[in-house]
């Protein structure tokens, strides 16, 4: 059985908090989250938990635990057995992207150019041929 778990915070640092401490209570997996600037005027932050009806139940409690020792909870509740409709249609809009890159794939990185800073180019050396290294004929 698969339920769902949600913990509604207000502010970033107790929803992490929240998430820390439910994924270390039990065995759950975070799949979704969803921001919205306006509960009490902050920036209200949701976490979604996907796991067995026991396990949610105990993360979402140890959650809610830590984040009130951090700050504000607006709400908290476990959703036993979602009905397809609410998983198929409603969380995919909150669902995380792929933290973990595949094996072998590379990583895109920019550079960011600071005006303050001189640019240190570095021009690639090719060797000059010699006439050493020539066969003679």
């Amino acid at each position: 059985m698969q339920a769902l778990g949600l913990i509604e915070t207000v502010g970033y640092s107790t929803a992490v908090s929240a998430a820390d401490a439910a994924v270390k209570a039990a065995d759950v997996e975070i799949v979704g989250i969803e921001k919205v600037i306006g509960v009490d005027g902050y920036l209200g932050v949701t976490i979604h938990f996907n796991g067995d009806v026991a396990a949610v139940k105990s993360a979402v409690d140890a959650g809610v635990s830590s984040a009130e020792r951090i700050g504000k909870v607006i709400s908290a509740h476990v959703i036993p057995r979602a009905h397809s409709e609410v998983a198929g249609k409603l969380l995919p809009n909150f669902k995380l992207k792929d933290m973990h890159p595949e094996a072998g794939a590379e990583k895109e990185v920019k550079s960011v150019d600071k005006p303050h800073e001189k640019k240190q180019v570095k021009k690639q050396i090719e060797p000059e041929e010699n006439d050493n290294d020539k066969p003679s004929v």
